[in-house]
């Protein structure tokens, strides 16, 4: 390949020497670019550090022989005692077992709303297991109060004490995760953060730190306390993932920085669209699209009139709902999602229409009875959900249940549905973009999203290569653009 002047910018940094920033758009060809700053280095030894471990594999295969390729998990393992990693064999203990054996009971919570927030025994057992979660992708060396996640429905006040009464049972969980000779399980979480903990020294000359806005407490302090230099890539515009700890190491990171702005994914049409994206989140530089690829926007065209490849929803409400529409049509249909989540709305709506209140999932824990759930489905704020109501109440829970056993392979199918969440890193030729994108109307009328929001509508838009579909959510999203000025 020819390097285009942005990569030659990048590749030169590198060389020099000293930490660099590489702020890369969405199909900018990081990859490619990062493989060409490893082979500047020549003889020097290299660590590519990525997510996951398909990411891994794949650069892998590309980089040269002087870069090693591997997750932060996998480095982390390799220098953690065997008596730690060998628990990850162990059986889960369930939440209610862990209720029993803490002593924890079930509570009820006024909230902002004014309606009571009940939480099951079970769920207060989730939020320490929880606690200790997030304690581990910290920088923090012990468990604090914040690190316990509390409903923000649940008024500060109340929020404060529950997370103070928690916090030493959190403390005691993760003394338990970390003693060799405990006999509960855990996660590839806690033998990272021991890794953190003991101040690791990473044998490289350099590092190449890629989907670094997605970096959360722990990777960025053991980053910053390398003698090494490490490079850091990302997209400020695609951190999509603060609620599970991510603190975007761009804005941390004071270092030099370059920019790859050319995106080799799409053309103009779609190019355009993500720039005015960008325009809304204060950035200035556009992301340019490829000219000789035909790209285009629709906005009057739905599923079943034309095939997509792929169907990105906000929620896993609208999966189902999308799921069942093409399932009705007789398309086969992969899923990306998590289908235990899924079935568990199924169980808690089955579980209200007999009157039980439920503390999970988290879109029906707040409604008593099922005719609430209806009523907020029919109002401006749940309309998320009223396609969904309706096919319960329609067609019933055990239908909802069916068609989630008739979900079909990725390689076996028409098309995928899927949360932007878990397409993040993925292209399709044609992307439909489903109507739960959360806009909101301010003061003076006008049409916004929160910055979370509007991250998250930006990396759907920039998942198509040739055709994005808009047809849902043209109006606000024109209106947005329109209202902003851009």
């Amino acid at each position: 390949m020819t390097p285009t002047d942005e990569q030659e910018a990048v590749v030169h940094a590198v060389k020099a020497g000293g930490p660099v920033k590489v702020k890369a758009y969405a199909g900018a060809g990081k990859t490619s670019t990062l493989k060409l700053a490893a082979q500047a280095r020549g003889c020097d030894r290299g660590l590519y550090m990525a997510f996951n471990r398909d990411i891994a594999d794949d650069a892998a295969r590309k980089f040269p022989t002087n870069t090693k390729c591997r997750t932060a998990h996998s480095v982390a393992r390799a220098a953690t005692r065997a008596e730690i990693t060998r628990k990850l064999d162990n059986p889960l203990e369930p939440a209610h077992h862990l209720a029993v054996r803490y002593s924890l009971g079930p509570l009820r919570l006024p909230t902002s709303i004014g309606k009571d927030l009940e939480l099951s025994a079970s769920k207060v057992a989730r939020m320490v297991a929880d606690g200790v979660a997030r304690f581990c992708r910290s920088a923090q060396p012990e468990p604090l109060a914040w690190h316990i996640p509390v409903e923000p429905i649940i008024k500060e006040e109340e929020a404060e004490h529950l997370r103070t009464a928690l916090l030493p049972h959190v403390k005691r969980l993760w003394q338990e995760y970390i003693d060799p000779a405990g006999a509960g399980a855990i996660n590839h979480d806690v033998y990272l953060k021991l890794w953190q903990l003991s101040r690791p020294s990473i044998r490289a000359d350099f590092i190449l730190f890629d989907e670094a806005q997605d970096a959360d407490g722990l990777m960025l302090s053991v980053l910053r306390a390398q003698q090494c230099q490490v490079v850091y890539v990302g997209d400020p515009y695609q951190q999509i993932y603060e609620w599970r700890g991510a603190v975007n190491a761009m804005d941390f990171i004071k270092a030099p920085e370059c920019a790859l702005t050319e995106s080799f994914r799409f053309g103009p049409a779609i190019a355009q669209l993500a720039s005015r994206m960008l325009r809304l989140m204060d950035e200035e530089i556009p992301v340019r699209g490829q000219g000789q690829l035909e790209s285009r926007i629709q906005y009057d065209s739905l599923p079943g009139q034309d095939r997509f490849d792929a169907i990105l929803c906000r929620k896993n409400a609208t999966v189902l709902t999308h799921l069942a529409q093409g399932i009705g049509r007789g398309d086969r249909v992969a899923v990306r999602a998590k289908l235990d989540e899924l079935r568990a709305f199924a169980d808690g709506a089955e579980r209200l229409m007999r009157g039980e209140r439920i503390s999970y999932p988290a879109s029906l824990a707040l409604f008593e009875t099922w005719e609430e759930v209806q009523d907020y489905a029919d109002s401006l704020a749940g309309r998320d959900l009223q396609p969904l109501v309706k096919l319960i109440d329609s067609e019933g829970v055990d239908y909802l249940r069916l068609i989630l056993t008739r979900v079909s392979p990725e390689k076996e199918a028409d098309y995928v549905i899927s949360t932007t969440h878990r397409v993040k890193g993925l292209e399709f030729d044609s992307v439909y973009l489903a109507g739960d994108f959360k806009f909101k109307t301010g003061e003076e009328g006008e049409v916004t999203m929160t910055p979370e929001e509007k991250r998250l509508l930006y990396v759907a838009m920039t998942r198509a290569k040739r055709v994005l579909n808009v047809s849902e959510i043209r109006r606000d999203l024109g209106a947005m653009f329109r209202d902003a000025g851009v």
